[in-house]
């Protein structure tokens, strides 16, 4: 893989390329990028491409990236890395779309985009929702899936055809939408796919949030994986843009491990050392907390 493999990256919003301003130059060999780079929730490694900020619209994106291609196979190549704390992340997600009940949408039907093994498809079906669906490119995780879950899992990456026109009532996108390299043909694939009056909910990286402020450089959204990092306001226009309404949005509280939460923590590899080892032997790091890590919901509408 050389320089060749990169290619630059338009906003995803105003289309443009240029009139950017530099926030971190890249900091990886393209020689090191695997499989193992894009897996769900590995050990953040802190390895990112060149960050621009969109001086138009605000929107930050990585300038350029690895041929799109190429981060296709490795999503098919990667693996789950997450198992330990599924439960945790099915709480999560489980109580954000409990905030759909409103809409009136429960019995209806739910497709999961980036599902791994399914484990959020069981909480559609104890919600209520009638016929729950999956897609999500890595082999490897699908392989995971419940025998009664599998079935119900495309294994693909998002495209134009795998699901017809007007499927679905509800489509959810679980740190899904920062990762994708056409956000924008992502929201207009999942228009098509929903039927009138359906609903988006959309859980991602706030590139605005105090912890990603705080940190900057260090925060674990800074990462090789996330072509697109959205704000509030970026998230919004890219909704409308795409033809949905904005029906609610905000913070994201995570039910997560303590463990977990050290694991992630931007600290040295000895200072990780130290305190993971303890926490992984004692009943201390399976403590549960709901803390806010810098995440953001938004519930978009079909009309």
């Amino acid at each position: 893989m050389d320089i060749a493999s990169l290619q630059r990256t338009p906003c995803a919003i105003c289309g443009a390329k240029d009139n950017t301003a530099e926030l971190y130059p890249a900091n990886f060999d393209l020689q090191a990028l695997n499989s193992s780079t894009f897996s769900a929730r590995r050990l953040p490694d802190r390895i990112h491409y060149r960050i621009v900020k969109c001086r138009a619209c605000g929107l930050v994106r990585s300038d350029p990236v690895v041929d799109f291609s190429i981060i296709s196979r490795l999503y098919s190549q990667s693996t789950l890395n997450y198992d330990d704390e599924a439960e945790s992340i099915r709480r999560t997600y489980g109580r954000y779309l409990a905030k759909l009940a409103p809409y009136r949408v429960p019995g209806a039907s739910l497709l999961e985009v980036g599902c791994g093994n399914g484990f959020f498809l069981e909480e559609a079906m104890a919600q209520g929702y009638e016929t729950v669906r999956g897609i999500e490119p890595s082999a490897s995780a699908v392989a995971k899936a419940r025998p009664k879950i599998q079935p119900m899992i495309v294994c693909d990456v998002m495209r134009s055809g795998v699901f017809d026109r007007n499927a679905f009532n509800v489509v959810c996108l679980f740190q899904v939408f920062d990762h994708v390299p056409e956000p924008g043909a992502l929201l207009d694939e999942c228009f098509r796919i929903l039927k009138p009056g359906g609903l988006v909910l959309c859980i991602n990286h706030n590139i605005e949030a105090v912890s990603a402020r705080i940190l900057q450089e260090r925060s674990p959204i800074i990462d090789i994986e996330h072509t697109y990092l959205f704000s509030p306001a970026t998230m919004s226009r890219i909704f409308v843009k795409h033809g949905f309404s904005i029906k609610n949005s905000g913070r994201v509280y995570n039910d997560y491990s303590l463990y977990y939460l050290i694991r992630i923590l931007p600290l040295s590899a000895r200072v990780k050392q130290l305190l993971l080892g303890p926490l992984r032997k004692s009943g201390i790091g399976k403590v549960r907390l709901s803390v806010p890590l810098g995440n953001l919901y938004l519930i978009a509408q079909k009309p």
